[in-house]
């Protein structure tokens, strides 16, 4: 596996589950609509500064129809529906129920990724995910939770980024990792604005205090990064390994709220113990695969 791609959804991993303990914070200080349309309008603008900037604007006038389709399609169901669905959503659960929620991505893209991109999943991908699954369940300290409005429009969103994920991969085999990310927030904002105007949402905007600015700045940098770096991997390694990188983020959420709480239990522990066994075993699935088929063929087992 490529080292560069997995370092660089490493780190995504790691903003994301900053992100996902911060934005629990900053939506509840706007409206999630607004908010996730200024984040997305602000990460969009600097991903433009960087294409039309740099002198290499030439790639976009390049771009076939089917590239154009793409990346409104993703701006589509990847920069605005589920954005629209998780922050609102967010605002209405717990941190600990939506990082869970967001983090089971990996088994719904790793189904999309078998059946639409043809990647391998071995019986060591599945042990690995079970532990990953297994560990994100213990983050949330109780098996008795039941799913609420909230809880439903992050899965919804879960689903709409899953698919995207499929479709980015996709695309990032003829484009750039930047390319795409503005695809992405561009296309993502208008569609974005396009809501906020069809349900009369568009005076907040520019009722937005500094506060509100503050959080909007903070979010939005982080977002900047775990797009750039989430591309930018992804071009890189399959993208049913890349999704289950991501769960390390749930480490990085309970991290920060014990720093936050000054508590942990044992629960927590255990939850990081199953997550970092998981990653292990799918990141070297076929390295342990080949061993053990090595190993039975230098013994003559069948």
């Amino acid at each position: 596996m490529n080292k560069k791609g997995l370092l660089l959804v490493l780190g995504t991993a790691v903003v994301s589950g900053f992100s996902i303990f911060i934005n629990k914070y900053a939506v509840s200080v706007a409206n999630p609509y607004v908010f996730a349309f200024a984040k997305n309008v602000a990460v969009a603008l600097i991903f433009s500064c960087l294409i039309f900037g740099w002198k290499n604007h030439s790639i976009i006038s390049k771009l076939s129809r089917k590239q154009w389709i793409n990346l409104i399609a993703i701006g589509l169901i990847g920069g605005s529906i589920p954005f629209l669905l998780f922050f609102k959503g967010l605002s209405m659960t717990s941190a600990a129920q939506g990082s869970f929620i967001h983090k089971s991505m990996f088994i719904f893209t790793a189904i999309l990724a078998v059946a639409f991109l043809r990647e391998k999943i071995n019986r060591y991908f599945i042990i690995g995910a079970a532990l990953l699954f297994l560990g994100n369940l213990l983050v949330l300290k109780t098996f008795n939770f039941s799913l609420g409005a909230g809880d439903l429009m992050v899965f919804l969103a879960v689903l709409f980024w899953s698919a995207e994920n499929v479709l980015s991969k996709t695309t990032l085999k003829e484009l750039d990792a930047k390319t795409v990310a503005w695809g992405r927030m561009f296309f993502g904002s208008i569609f974005i604005l396009t809501f906020l105007i069809s349900s009369g949402q568009t005076n907040e905007i520019f009722s937005l205090n500094l506060k509100q600015f503050g959080w909007i700045a903070v979010t939005s940098t982080l977002l900047f990064f775990y797009v750039i770096t989430w591309y930018s991997g992804l071009k890189l390694i399959p993208v049913s390994a890349a999704s289950s990188v991501l769960v390390l983020g749930s480490l990085i959420t309970t991290l920060f709220t014990f720093i936050s709480s000054g508590k942990i239990v044992s629960q927590d522990l255990y939850s990081s113990l199953f997550i970092f066994l998981g990653i292990i075993i799918i990141l070297g699935a076929d390295h342990i695969g080949e061993r053990v088929k090595n190993l039975k063929n230098s013994h003559g087992w069948s």
